[in-house]
């Protein structure tokens, strides 16, 4: 549910002699609004001499049915007549509050209710945040480019590449120093990319000496044009570990081609354990431990990710002593995308031949264990500072109690992952929030939703500023309301 309020007390005034102009003091920008007109940031407009919201609040209801998961209140329940709303299950998010600017406000809305029989108090908000960013997780074991390059959009540096982890690739995007400590085409470039991926957008960019890519989340990664596919089931190593049982008595040796750790079957501790005699087939790179090897070739977009694209080249060295005429050798990647068949001919070199269909089955089964390919965005922002100063008279107390627990934090309604030490610093999966919570201002800067909420009690000890607190009936019933 969504509800619509006059804003002009809060956030605005109406300028004299200036035809009905409403000046909105809800950001720094300070847009003066003629009549039927948006300001800067599209999200206040002047209706009629009064300043109001063009994205209402929204309300979300918890829905048992479904696991507790939380929708949209009128989304959730269709059937809703206009009565009193179970407040056991409705929550007020900040999308659409508005924001605490000039900060010696109380935040938009401090409304009570009731759950599960406990009295609380939900002080709910929209900050402003220049320090922020989002993570971004991309589940493909192509390389996206070296560590620390520049993540561009358009042409202006807004990020770059962090560390891998196990199956995916991740960005570390946005930050004050792009927002605001860079040229003003810097700044707004990386408001606007981080303001469409965490709306859940597709946005296109492209890594310095790496690759081009189009990222939303929830959705497949696109590399260099090509929608990836699948998440790979483990390294090279763990893939034999896996599989080992099921090649034993099909193959005489497998190599699983990884940018990571590239496994070798016969050497490896699956092998040793099932009894395979050893090949004789010795594969480029640094061996870590036996069956385990490292740096086999550059970082790349073919096989497990790396750059090769023909994996006969791995080969460094076929031991006579050890191998034999007819030798069954399966090269395979991570993701059982790509697979040859090879049999050693009587001078011990490697033919490709048609895979058994025993053989290829467990080829089709790494395929069948690898999780769907996926772009995933955290937004990170510390909701520090004067945001606080919304909720309390003594903001270090608001600080004090979220680590200690007593208050929740969430965003849009969603839960937030609070990171520990000081100030408030917190992430959200941007999935998990209703649709285009997230806005921006031209600081630049992000808009998002983030709600505060505690017993009573606890509001009242920590200088809350209890004289606004309203219950979520009355909030309710003097908005106007849309699903």
């Amino acid at each position: 549910m969504s509800a619509f309020r006059d804003q002009t007390e809060k956030f605005g005034a109406r300028e004299e002699g200036d035809e009905g102009i409403v000046r909105c003091h809800a950001c720094p920008v300070l847009c003066r609004i003629r009549p039927g007109r948006a300001g800067a940031c599209s999200r206040y407009a002047n209706e009629e001499g009064r300043l109001v919201r063009t994205d209402p609040i929204v309300l979300t209801r918890r829905v048992a049915a479904e696991g507790g998961s939380v929708r949209p209140f009128l989304e959730a329940a269709a059937d809703w007549d206009g009565g009193l709303l179970p407040q056991e299950d409705a929550f007020i998010t900040g999308i659409g509050a508005g924001t605490t600017y000039p900060d010696y406000k109380p935040a938009p809305f401090i409304v009570s209710g009731e759950y599960d029989g406990v009295d609380t108090v939900t002080v709910v908000t929209e900050g402003i945040f220049s320090y922020c960013g989002v993570k971004a997780k991309i589940d493909t074991d192509r390389h996206l480019g070296p560590e620390a390059a520049p993540v561009r959009v358009r042409g202006e540096q807004v990020g770059h590449v962090t560390t891998a982890e196990y199956g995916s690739q991740m960005l570390a995007l946005g930050g004050v120093r792009h927002l605001t400590g860079a040229s003003k085409a810097e700044g707004n470039v990386t408001c606007e990319a981080l303001l469409a991926l965490c709306n859940c957008e597709a946005v296109e960019m492209t890594i310095d000496h790496g690759a081009s890519l189009v990222l939303q989340a929830g959705a497949a990664p696109i590399v260099n044009g090509a929608k990836e596919e699948r998440m790979r089931v483990g390294c090279g190593s763990a893939t034999i570990g896996i599989f080992a049982r099921q090649w034993h008595g099909e193959v005489d040796e497998v190599i699983v081609v990884d940018d990571h750790i590239t496994g070798v079957l016969s050497e490896h501790q699956a092998g040793k354990f099932l009894g395979m005699r050893p090949s004789g087939v010795r594969v480029r790179g640094r061996k870590s431990t036996p069956g385990r090897i490292f740096q086999v070739a550059e970082p790349g977009t073919g096989w497990g990710g790396t750059s090769i694209t023909d994996p006969l080249s791995l080969i460094q060295s076929i031991d006579p002593k050890l191998a034999w005429p007819g030798l069954r050798l399966l090269f395979t990647s991570t993701t059982g995308e790509d697979a040859l068949f090879c049999v050693l001919d009587e001078a011990l070199r490697p033919v490709p031949a048609s895979m058994p269909a025993a053989v290829a089955k467990v080829v089709d089964r790494i395929g069948e264990n690898c999780e769907p390919a996926l772009a995933s965005v955290l937004f990170m922002a510390g909701a520090g500072g004067s945001l606080r100063a919304g909720v309390t008279e003594n903001p270090v107390l608001l600080t004090r109690s979220i680590h200690d627990l007593g208050v929740r934090v969430t965003m849009g309604g969603a839960p937030v992952y609070l990171w520990p030490g000081g100030g408030i610093t917190v992430m959200v999966d941007v999935t998990r929030l209703p649709r285009n919570a997230f806005g921006s201002v031209p600081t630049p800067a992000l808009v998002a939703p983030i709600e505060f909420t505690m017993p009573r009690e606890a509001y009242d000890a920590l200088g809350g500023h209890m004289d606004e607190v309203t219950p979520l009936a009355e909030v309710v019933a003097s908005a106007k309301l849309r699903a």
